[in-house]
Parts: C-alpha cells; structure tokens; sequence
C-alpha cells in the first residue's frame, strides 16, 4: 500500500464531498466518507488513510479513530486540497 497515493484518492474524494462551513473551510461527515461507493472501490483501508492524513495535517477530526455507526456524525475537515 503506498499511502501517499491512498492519501491523494482521500483528499480527490474528499474534495466531491465537502462543503464549506462558516469559516469557508471543507467539511464532510464521516459516514459520508465512509459509505461513499467510490471511496470504498478505491481506498484499501479507509481508518488508516484517515489516520495518516491527520497525522499529516491534511484533514482534522476529533478523537483519534473514527468507526463506522459510532462517529457516522462527526464532522472531518479538509485542511489541505492540494
């Protein structure tokens, strides 16, 4: 798995997803990410990316993991677009 490149397919379908918030920051739910078809084709492991894009400071949510039902409703920013 090359994350860089799981990274670029995260922030691509990210970038369909978002919109912005007051602040004019992209913002999608979790759930959306997560039961998103294409995103589920292209991504091998959503958590991971998600993880190592936060650790990257390309997206932001809160706590350390998302998981699907539980975190369905939390809010995951997309910080760089680039």
């Amino acid at each position: 798995m090359d994350i860089d490149h799981e990274i670029s397919l995260l922030v691509a379908g990210m970038k369909r997803l978002c919109e912005p918030n007051d602040e004019g920051v992209l913002v999608t739910k979790f759930g959306a990410i997560f039961k998103d078809e294409i995103m589920e084709q292209q991504l091998e492991s959503l958590v991971g990316t998600l993880i190592a894009a936060k650790k990257r400071k390309i997206i932001d949510f809160k706590g350390q993991m998302l998981l699907q039902g539980a975190h369905d409703n939390v809010d995951v920013f997309l910080l760089k677009a680039d």
